[in-house]
């Protein structure tokens, strides 16, 4: 039936794609670089991107390969069992915004992690319950149909051959094997892949060996996304999930479908910064935060005054965040007030802003047209986790189509639930919605009644691949992030970075961060990134920014961004130091 359901709704789903807003070149498409290029946070999934644009396919078909070959690699982050959400201009100048975002079940219920009138967040973190629907192959294959070029099994040959031969274990996903150890073990097919016989957990550089996985991606590079959604594995995974008591079944998986978004656009400093639509939150509150951002000399006050320019970004996250937490929400089942992106509302937040002293008492606002009516506040948040889990990667070729695909499973290694025979670790992402009034979940954020769990829904996600155009519209830069709710903010200062400083992506990428989530108010500060040299955020600085009123603690990393640059027609991609990741641009 899936399988009949893709092929039907083909011809509608072209004629979505063509009616989305976009915009279309006046003169003849052109070469714009004379390079490609990929950066990815594994240099397996890097080479993979980059093998597949020269073997003639674009930087759609790279990207696939690309996140194929990460979920093998890096499965702790990403993978076949979770989903994704897919920006893309595509040659031409059309802008695709396509959500791969996971959905809950159609017995999900807001009271389903409420054991005797408590919510209890180990349900929809680890376990049975705590996965929906994935969505990754059903959105990578959506956007491979409309605009890729080579044959979508040749997409899967590198992930397929990695996985079947085995590759070194990284040292990533070595460490979140060890500190997840004990909720792996809980599931069979989970210790048989993560671990010897012995019990020990797999160490840095061993050989990682996936038979099962590498019959599953064959699978579906034979049958297409109907043997995932429509056949053998649908039927194994809602048999086991059931089993366990779990709530997924076989129609959960056949009624999942892909949605085509319409993407935000920003006017910033004369480009145009194209963000995610929710459930999306990055691309609604970047927006936000480039709008309170433009009244001030940013670039002045970075040069003169780096106190002022970090206390700035931190007062603009701290009100976004604020309207993270009261507003956002699954657009199909929730109203989000397309006030929030009001050039006025956002001045209008910043009205409070003092250049001499924090902002004590952020209160989400009220834009334009919102309703109030049956939404609450919650004001009970905890401090967030260090932990990345998630990866974006980026592609681009010659013809101006451009990729920022971020995917994940949510926390580390998802529910640890692996279906058993198909090596798939189905992610958590139950967990990204509102569990419970002033529950927190694993990123320490709590929302409101707007992303409460509801049948079919999709959690809200800090995802926010981005693509920035110049005045022509022609594609100059893109950036994304890993990191839960720092992932937003991380790309809101590469993107002030590269437009407002100047810097390169190399440079912004690697430059120190700051994070503000709201709740709890506290400022996160990189303080070993750039240690010792001119970019580095000071002890003394910090210093400066708690005597502003900003309750300062330090981190060693904030988040993993990768990124391409368009410079004087040659492709220039950057991968964060922060990770092992791996950038790469060559002629064809």
């Amino acid at each position: 039936m899936y399988r009949r359901q893709f092929l039907a709704t083909s011809a509608s789903v072209a004629g979505c794609l063509a009616s989305q807003p976009s915009v279309v070149l006046a003169q003849p498409l052109e070469r714009l670089t004379s390079n490609v290029a990929a950066a990815t946070v594994h240099p397996l999934a890097t080479a993979a991107a980059i093998e597949i644009m020269h073997q003639g396919g674009n930087s759609i078909d790279a990207a696939i390969a690309a996140a194929l070959v990460l979920g093998v690699v890096d499965g702790h982050n990403s993978g076949i069992g979770g989903g994704c959400l897919i920006l893309a201009r595509v040659a031409g100048g059309r802008i695709l915004a396509i959500d791969g975002r996971e959905t809950a079940g159609a017995a999900a219920s807001e009271s389903m992690f409420v054991q005797n009138g408590k919510a209890d967040a180990n349900l929809s973190q680890t376990g049975p319950l705590a996965c929906g629907v994935p969505g990754q192959i059903a959105a990578m294959h959506r956007i491979h149909r409309e605009h890729g070029k080579r044959p979508w099994k040749e997409l899967f040959a590198r992930a397929i051959a990695i996985a079947d031969d085995g590759s070194p274990l990284s040292r990533s996903s070595a460490r979140t094997i060890a500190s997840e150890a004990t909720d792996l073990a809980r599931f069979p097919a989970s210790q048989q892949i993560y671990f010897h016989p012995n019990g020990e957990p797999l160490r840095e550089g061993e050989s990682f060996v996936q038979k099962d996985l590498a019959r599953t991606l064959q699978a579906i590079a034979n049958d297409g996304p109907a043997w995932f959604y429509d056949g053998e594995f649908a039927r194994v995974c809602a048999e086991y999930l059931h089993g366990m008591g779990g709530i997924l079944t076989r129609e959960d998986f056949l009624s999942y479908q892909p949605v085509d978004r319409e993407p935000i656009e920003t006017p910033y400093r004369g480009r145009t910064v194209i963000g995610f639509p929710p459930p999306s939150s990055g691309g609604t509150h970047i927006a936000q935060m480039l709008m309170m951002l433009e009244p001030y000399p940013i670039a002045q006050w970075y040069r003169e005054h780096p106190i002022r320019f970090f206390h700035l970004l931190a007062e603009c996250m701290k009100r976004a965040f604020a309207d993270r937490a009261f507003w956002l929400g699954d657009g199909d089942f929730v109203k989000i007030p397309a006030g929030l992106l009001d050039p006025a509302y956002n001045r209008e937040r910043m009205k409070d802003f003092s250049e001499s002293s924090a902002s004590p008492n952020v209160e989400h606002g009220l834009p334009p047209g919102a309703e109030l009516e049956g939404k609450q506040s919650d004001r009970t948040i905890t401090d967030g986790v260090d932990g990345k889990h998630t990866t974006h990667l980026t592609t681009a070729d010659r013809d101006g189509n451009w990729v920022a695909m971020t995917c994940t499973v949510n926390t580390s290694w998802g529910s640890k639930v692996t279906v058993p025979g198909t090596g798939v670790m189905l992610n958590n992402q139950m967990d990204d919605f509102s569990i419970a009034p002033g529950t927190p979940n694993a990123f320490g954020l709590v929302g409101s009644q707007a992303n409460a769990i509801a049948p079919r829904k999709r959690p809200l996600s800090s995802m926010s691949p981005t693509i920035v155009l110049d005045d022509r519209r022609l594609p100059v830069m893109t950036c994304g992030a890993a990191g839960g709710p720092r992932i937003i903010n991380a790309t809101l200062q590469v993107l002030v970075r590269t437009i407002d400083l100047e810097q390169s992506i190399t440079a912004a990428i690697a430059a120190p961060r700051i994070h503000h989530q709201w709740q709890p108010d506290q400022l996160v500060i990189e303080d070993e990134i750039g240690r010792d040299t001119d970019l580095a955020i000071s002890a003394s600085i910090r210093r400066d920014l708690e005597t502003l009123g900003h309750s300062a603690k330090t981190s060693s990393g904030l988040a993993v961004a990768q990124g391409i640059q368009r410079l004087s027609g040659k492709l220039i991609a950057a991968h964060d130091p922060r990770a092992q990741g791996d950038s790469s641009s060559s002629e064809l």
